[in-house]
């Protein structure tokens, strides 16, 4: 959090002396006001910047054995521009390399652990243990140290869904 508020200060500094230099180049036939604006347009197109790379930068951090099956966007009305092109603010991995697939009354199940990434303040990481049928297409959390399917918490999932195609079209 830091290291982008330094960011958004010297791309600020940046835009500025970019200002000024064309100030002098014009002869100050460019208004004052032209320095401290284009600073502030430095800072909000660093930040902008930011918040649109922010998904590329994490995905670059994860290792090789990860695999995003799913990105939540979001607009958000003090920020006018994602409704063209919404932000990313989460998505969800899967590890390749921690997949464990069984055979249990003919169908295929793979347990695995979704961790998700959500874009706040302070990125925050959650994750939860699954176990999929791949046969039926259900999926389950896992709770307890034990790893008990919460029977209450079963759902369907589509052919077409990319955890689905992720986990049991391709494992």
């Amino acid at each position: 959090m830091i290291w982008q508020l330094i960011a958004a200060i010297f791309a600020g500094l940046g835009a500025a002396g970019i200002g000024l230099i064309l100030r002098q180049l014009s002869g100050k036939r460019l208004p004052r006001w032209i320095v401290p604006a284009l600073a502030g347009v430095g800072m909000l197109g660093y930040q902008i910047y930011y918040e649109y790379n922010w998904l590329t930068a994490k995905q670059q951090q994860l290792p090789d054995s990860a695999e995003v099956v799913d990105v939540e966007y979001d607009s958000m009305f003090w920020r006018p521009w994602t409704y063209l092109y919404p932000l990313p603010v989460a998505f969800e991995v899967i590890d390749r390399d921690h997949l464990r697939t069984t055979e249990a009354n003919g169908q295929r199940m793979v347990e695995f652990i979704l961790y998700r990434f959500k874009k706040e303040v302070t990125d925050r990481v959650s994750h939860q243990a699954y176990l999929m049928n791949c046969s039926k297409r259900q999926w389950v959390p896992l709770i307890g140290d034990e790893r008990q399917p919460d029977t209450a918490a079963l759902r369907e999932m589509g052919a077409d869904a990319p955890l689905y195609q992720a986990l049991c079209k391709t494992s």
